[in-house]
């Protein structure tokens, strides 16, 4: 998904193994990106591009003209169901393979309105049906779809817009003659249920605009950094000899309080997993929901109302508007590079749109910035004055213009020291040139060459010289003069990423939307460029929580931290995750640097036992499993073993166990689930550690399943269980912890638990509002929760016996 896909990152590899050696080690000891993109675009052979060019058709984004009809089809299946948020998604496989202002098209926004409608979206389904009027709906259709529209109109209050549309359509019929009498009876009964259902309801909105609204209220930093944009006055950006830059507290800062609020500066919304290749029309047509049916491709915004690019199948977006800004900003060169993209992954596709969005800052200082990174040596190391004079904003002239010496500012800075979230940071974040394998240079170089290729066999515009006034808006980057200079930076980019790419995630909801208790999980959505967030350095143990709202991060507090103290964030590995030894042997690969965080100087390497966990634990006394191939009893007078194969055959045949009982909780066979689940939890006792995240599943299984049952007892009974297993994991304060915290909380208050329930709110608000800010979905429910239980009359006691 990051990296290029399978075959071609082997057909690559395949190839530089078979380079001669003297090719191998100019390559490995070249001291710029330059010469090694140079070197490497040298041996893109056509063959190579041809064998790219056929991996590519596999991923085709092309318009296939006969998929309108077939998801609409498969949507109509799902719509007589009544299923229809999946009727929703479908309807939107369609409108992305029809072509504008076509019949395909219409009928698959008319669909979507229909769908939409019963799912209580009624601005949205107005929106659809205006789209499938504007694309030429059939005439003969009309009378029904404006019924619809009508009833959305009075739902929403507007009963005069209503009652006009149906006195059009009692007038068309009547101008036509058209023996439809049964039809004027329904369209009068209509109006009349719908003016008494007008007279019932107050004006209503959908709330998701105003949530969001509020939402990012919440995040607007109260006081902007001068500087560093993007950040509270409450952090500094400083340099270490040993860290490079990092950011410091200037005051005492509080749990929850707000440091970091940044748009990415570039983000591509992840695919998902890549389906198999196949080179026919039928790879297109599958029905599997991923991230790019219901997500925005340029703001990340969940829709369930996509409006596709004219020109491909894939790009999709939340609104005409944001198709509009993705095609001026970017999206008119992606467009007929769909497929490459595709095949070569989201970082590749990320280092593309990197240098398109530089075209909108002053050109003439980037090419300088470019040039100056091509001319010397790309040095990795942060205090190197090299890569600050080569890379900063001609500081020699200022400097002579003030009659003074100037200190070269931080990199990433401007000329007056302000870090900016913009192009200057993003070139300064550190490639990391030596660390990475030669191997992995020579991929990357060779599919930015590639890339370039199809740029200037795309007959780009001519990038305008250094001294051009056009304006920016008309700027494309050169396929010709300047393609070795792109490539540099598009090659620059694609290093960085390894260590500076962020992972951009939501919270999605799983299950059904009946359930009263919500599951949720957390899911990668896609990856961003963050300047300000990649200055904080790692943490196993960090101070920082990070959450997303659109493509908006947002770094709080999650603990009080010192005036004088760094702010740290965690890379992935963390603490309550994994042990140290495992920590750091990722750093170490992944982020090229052996941390010596508090946590890693104190934590001991584990046991043999490993994590809680994941760790067995003897039949006969309970006690945890030590040893390699063969697991021994860790109590001093116990004498049993195991063979470690054989806990984890044991282990593998519970997990398929425990997926089949999920399978049967989804499709409602919540008896045989339970004792299905019941059976495995009795296994799971003679075997696995009480803390084993496998006993986690068990518990919150019989959790769900009796909460559907309405057995709120037994159910908050399992979901405690399961509780104490995630706070071993992931630790009393974690986000996670506060997820299952509020299912707990909405247990207890179907249940009428007042004490419980209140108690539990009022943990999980205080875990909560540190990761995500008071405005949050969870944060809002819970205190909807608190404020019914508050107003409830109290219990009536009886007289006394």
């Amino acid at each position: 998904m990051d990296l290029p896909v399978d075959e071609w990152k082997s057909y690559v590899l395949q190839k530089w193994a078979l380079l001669p050696k003297s090719i191998q080690v100019t390559i490995c000891t070249a001291e710029t990106l330059s010469d090694i993109f140079l070197h490497s675009s040298l041996l893109l052979q056509p063959e190579d591009e041809m064998f790219l060019k056929r991996l590519s058709r596999g991923y085709s984004v092309a318009k296939d003209p006969s998929a309108p009809l077939f998801y609409r089809e498969e949507g109509n299946k799902k719509f007589q169901e009544k299923d229809y948020m999946g009727a929703t998604v479908l309807y939107s496989k369609g409108v992305s393979h029809s072509r504008p202002n076509t019949e395909d098209i219409a009928l698959c926004y008319a669909n979507r309105s229909a769908a939409l409608f019963h799912l209580g979206q009624y601005e949205t389904c107005l929106k659809d049906i205006s789209r499938a009027q504007m694309h030429g709906y059939p005439e003969r259709l009309q009378p029904k779809m404006m019924l619809r529209k009508a009833e959305c109109l009075v739902t929403l209050g507007r009963l005069q817009e209503a009652s006009q549309i149906i006195s059009d359509l009692e007038s068309n019929f009547t101008a036509k003659q058209t023996p439809a009498a049964p039809q004027f009876q329904t369209l009068q009964s209509t109006l009349c249920r719908l003016k008494m259902k007008a007279q019932e309801k107050e004006n209503l909105t959908e709330t998701f605009p105003a949530a969001l609204t509020h939402a990012f209220e919440d995040m607007n930093l109260r006081e902007e950094n001068e500087q560093i944009s993007s950040a509270s006055p409450s952090v500094s950006l400083c340099t270490d000899p040993l860290k490079g830059r990092c950011l410091i507290a200037t005051k005492d800062i509080l749990p929850g309080e707000l440091l970091v609020k940044e748009d990415a500066f570039v983000s591509v919304l992840n695919p998902g997993e890549m389906p198999p290749l196949h080179y026919g029309l039928e790879s297109k047509r599958n029905t599997r929901v991923a991230n790019g049916d219901l997500y925005c491709h340029r703001c990340l915004k969940h829709t369930l109302a996509m409006v596709p690019c004219d020109g491909c199948s894939y790009a999709k977006y939340c609104s005409q508007e944001c198709m509009q800004q993705a095609w001026d900003l970017y999206h008119s060169i992606e467009c007929s590079l769909g497929g490459l993209l595709l095949t070569l992954g989201v970082f590749c596709h990320i280092s593309l749109r990197s240098t398109l969005l530089a075209r909108f800052e002053d050109v003439g200082k980037v090419i300088r910035k470019l040039c100056g990174e091509i001319s010397n040596k790309d040095l990795s190391l942060p205090e190197s004055k090299n890569l600050v004079q080569t890379l900063s904003y001609d500081l020699g002239e200022e400097s002579e213009k003030n009659g003074k010496t100037m200190e070269p500012p931080i990199p990433g800075c401007d000329i007056n020291g302000k870090y900016i979230n913009n192009y200057n940071a993003v070139l300064h974040l550190l490639p990391h040139t030596k660390n990475h394998s030669p191997e992995h240079k020579f991929l990357c170089a060779l599919s930015v060459s590639a890339l370039c290729k199809q740029l200037e066999a795309a007959n780009l515009q001519t990038l305008p010289s250094q001294e051009s006034s056009q304006p920016k808006a008309a700027v494309v980057p050169a396929m010709c003069q300047e393609l070795h200079i792109w490539g540099v930076a598009m090659l620059r980019h694609m290093l960085q990423l390894q260590c500076n790419a962020q992972a951009i995630t939501t919270i999605q909801q799983t299950g059904s939307e009946e359930n009263i208790v919500t599951d949720s999980r957390q899911v990668r959505l896609a990856t961003g460029l963050f300047p300000v967030v990649s200055l904080l350095n790692h943490s196993c143990s960090p101070n920082t929580s990070v959450s997303f709202l659109s493509t908006v991060a947002t770094i709080r507090a999650s603990q009080q931290i010192g005036k004088g103290q760094e702010i740290l964030h965690c890379y992935g590995p963390h603490e309550n995750r994994m042990g140290v030894a495992e920590r750091q042997q990722k750093l170490r690969s992944q982020y090229f640097f052996d941390c010596n965080c508090l946590a890693c100087q104190k934590e001991k390497p584990r046991a043999a036992a490993g994590p809680p966990w994941e760790a067995f634990c003897c039949n006969s006394c309970g006690e945890l499993m030590q040893g390699g191939d063969v697991l021994s009893c860790g109590h001093a007078s116990c004498t049993e073993s195991a063979s470690r194969d054989h806990l984890v055959s044991r282990l593998q045949d519970l997990q398929q166990q425990v997926g089949t009982a999920r399978k049967l909780l989804r499709n409602g066979k919540l008896e045989r689930a339970i004792q299905l689940l019941l059976g495995c939890q009795h296994d799971a006792e003679r075997f696995l550690s009480a803390e084993h995240s496998v006993v986690g599943e068990i518990e919150d299984g019989l959790a769900r399943a009796y909460a559907t049952l309405g057995d709120w007892q037994k159910s908050a009974t399992h979901l405690q269980k399961s509780l104490r297993v995630v706070e071993v994991r992931h630790g009393p304060s974690s986000v996670e912890m506060g997820h299952e915290l509020f299912k707990l909380a909405q247990v207890f208050f179907n249940g009428f638990a007042i004490p419980e329930a209140l108690n539990t709110i009022q943990k999980a608000e205080k875990v909560l509002l540190v990761h995500y800010g008071p405005w949050n979905d969870e944060i809002q429910e819970l205190q909807k929760m608190k404020s019914c239980l508050l107003d409830l009359p109290p219990i009536p006691v009886g007289p006394p016996v």
